[in-house]
């Protein structure tokens, strides 16, 4: 098994992207926290996960806005497991508007979770990571790490944000083993991504069939959905990944939709 007995924290993995990650790894032999504002959720998924092994995962209550909340889950993890192996920053949402109507609150709340999240996250685990020699970064970006679509302002600025944030990480990381990356998948249909589709429909005033024909999926090669499992399988290739070789970067998962 390629995690075996790696302790990893996911956030935001009481259900979609997340989920699958964590699924994937316990599949591989990991102890995964599932770190989710949803409690009760989040041990759910854990429960459920843990009867399936051969890793298990336990569920933790975390806004990963509140300094304070993240600095407690990680000291649980660490408390009841020893240490951090690997850190996935996935807990993200989306707010589309045009950037004249986005409402400030907004644009602050959809940066704070998907920006200042990773850094409060990665800034917990460093030290772990550190003292161990050792330990895998992945945040989750997305194609919009790379491109822009109308109506995403602040989902583009805060997915660029995280590449920069990953590569310097990387830099500081490396003399102590620490790789950092960045998976950016294309369009998932997760819950996130349909909420989207009749969103997108009214700003941009087309039906949702064109959304997702023409702006979701009009420039991949096959239009196809990026799935869940395709994330996850990246994700545990970076994860059990065991050199500097492969850090600071950012890899697209989108059937061709971006490509480097």
């Amino acid at each position: 098994m390629k995690l075996a007995q790696k302790i990893a924290i996911v956030t935001g993995a009481a259900s979609g992207i997340g989920l699958a990650i964590a699924k994937r790894f316990v599949e591989e032999g990991a102890i995964v926290a599932i770190a989710d504002l949803k409690e009760d959720a989040a041990k759910d998924a854990a429960a459920d996960l843990s009867r399936r092994g051969p890793g298990k995962a336990i569920g933790i209550a975390m806004d990963v806005t509140s300094e304070s909340e993240v600095n407690d889950g990680v000291a649980e993890v660490v408390r009841q497991f020893g240490t951090v192996d690997i850190l996935v920053g996935n807990a993200g949402i989306q707010i589309v508007h045009r950037i004249e109507d986005f409402p400030y609150e907004e644009w602050k709340k959809l940066l704070a979770i998907h920006l200042d999240g990773a850094f409060l996250t990665a800034k917990a685990c460093l030290p772990h990571m550190y003292k161990q020699k050792s330990g895998s970064v992945i945040f989750m970006g997305s194609v919009h790490s790379k491109e822009a679509s109308p109506l995403k302002s602040a989902y583009v600025a805060a997915k660029h944000g995280i590449v920069g944030l990953a590569r310097v990480l990387a830099k500081e990381g490396g003399p102590y083993g620490v790789r950092s990356n960045v998976i950016c998948p294309g369009f998932v249909r997760t819950p996130l991504v349909e909420k989207q589709i009749p969103e997108q429909a009214r700003d941009l005033k087309i039906s949702e069939e064109e959304v997702v024909k023409k702006v979701m999926l009009g420039n991949t090669v096959d239009q196809q959905f990026t799935t869940v499992a395709d994330v996850a399988e990246i994700a545990l290739m970076l994860a059990s990944f065991e050199t500097n070789a492969l850090t600071g970067q950012s890899i697209v998962v989108s059937h061709g939709w971006y490509m480097n």
